[in-house]
């Protein structure tokens, strides 16, 4: 490799690393901006959370769709590293679980609308799902496992019944603003623990 291969080699690195940034900040605009005002945001709230222009929007997604599955992997990927990183930084297992279980709440937010973002390609919204479970599964299933050896739940809970448990319990979130989804989420983690 010569000089000039060198530069240019050193000068592309920071302005990748800038663009993963970008992008990383527009995701996270993208996903807050959803968990308010759902998939449908207009794009323009979600440049003007991110500090950007609507075009830097569309050069990284160009369409909707891009945005919203995009949005879909980076929680699928938050919410799969801070499961053990609540279990290492927590005061207890159940305390992790219960933690990390807020955040699948905010993720099930955010997901409201995928299926009709995505009607027009099932496969899509399958491999989404496959997705789903392949990160989130083993880690739901890591903290509860790590709570029944703390002795602080009741042993046996499958990590599929609960995730669907909270799912279901946030069904309508979107629908009845006084329906409060997270209150009986937090009675069902609560109902997990052994009594003293």
């Amino acid at each position: 490799m010569n000089e000039s291969d060198k530069n240019k080699t050193s000068a592309a690195e920071p302005r990748r690393k800038d663009a993963r940034r970008n992008r990383q900040t527009l995701l996270d605009a993208a996903a807050a901006v959803f968990v308010t005002s759902g998939v449908e945001a207009p794009v323009r709230d979600i440049a003007a959370r991110a500090g950007v222009g609507m075009g830097t929007i569309y050069r990284h997604f160009p369409t909707r769709a891009d945005l919203i599955v995009a949005v879909y992997h980076h929680q699928i990927e938050a919410c799969a590293e801070a499961g053990p990183a609540l279990l290492a930084a927590s005061a207890s297992p159940h305390a992790a679980l219960r933690e990390w279980i807020n955040l699948f709440v905010d993720f099930l937010v955010t997901k409201h609308g995928l299926a009709a973002a995505l009607r027009s390609d099932n496969a899509g919204f399958e491999t989404l799902h496959a997705r789903f479970l392949d990160r989130l599964l083993p880690v739901c299933a890591q903290l509860l496992e790590a709570s029944a050896a703390a002795g602080e739940i009741r042993p046996g809970m499958d990590a599929l019944e609960l995730l669907h448990g909270v799912g279901n319990l946030c069904i309508g979130m979107e629908s009845n603003p006084h329906y409060d989804a997270r209150r009986l989420v937090e009675l069902l983690i609560a109902g997990l623990r052994l009594p003293h």
